[in-house]
């Protein structure tokens, strides 16, 4: 019997670009080994606090965030031209990882994590949205509102559904599936092995 093992390495940076300053990102960040860590529903929102804690540190705004059963999305918006992406990615991770070792011998987290740079023209409620709808798509739920480990420190789970219904009408589970369209090059990302 022979046994493939895939390695995946870091995803590369945007090259000439500093991730510094009063930027909004789209980051999905796996657990080690794809593993169901947060089916254990106190390490989800232990991860959520110090994602959070970190954040506010860091000059971020959290405004979007869903932990998955084996990854998390967050949307983060910079709030001062010292607001450095890249380290608050990494304390984040470096603060949820080092409160999960106390349980556990396993590493929280895969090496890296993509990243989507919003440009101008991308509205954050709309990417936010995308977020909290991950557990719908998934399967998990049928509505946003249903799902625990998923919200924002912007705007309530509520507004963000009033919203979605104001901007696209229907509000079937289609609807839902169809805005991975929107991000394909992350949702395929994020879902690699």
């Amino acid at each position: 019997m022979r046994l493939c093992v895939v390695v995946m390495s870091r995803p590369r940076r945007l090259d000439g670009f500093s991730y510094v300053g009063c930027y909004r990102y789209f980051l999905t960040t796996c657990t080690h080994e794809r593993r169901e860590t947060f089916l254990d529903h106190e390490i989800a929102i232990q991860t959520i606090e110090q994602f959070r804690r970190t954040s506010r540190d860091e000059g971020f705004s959290l405004l979007a965030y869903c932990v998955m059963p084996d990854h998390m999305h967050a949307l983060l918006e910079g709030l001062d031209d010292a607001s450095d992406f890249r380290r608050c990615a990494k304390i984040a991770k470096q603060r949820s990882g080092a409160v999960y070792a106390l349980k556990s011998e396993a590493p929280l987290w895969q090496k890296g994590y993509y990243e989507h740079v919003l440009r101008d023209d991308e509205d954050s409620k709309e990417v936010a949205f995308y977020i909290i709808a991950n557990p719908v798509r998934a399967g998990l739920v049928r509505s946003p509102d249903e799902y625990a480990l998923s919200g924002s420190d912007s705007w309530s789970i509520r507004e963000l559904m009033e919203w979605s219904k104001r901007t696209c009408p229907t509000t079937d589970a289609a609807r839902l599936k169809g805005r991975a369209l929107r991000f394909p090059n992350v949702s395929r990302r994020a879902t690699a092995p």
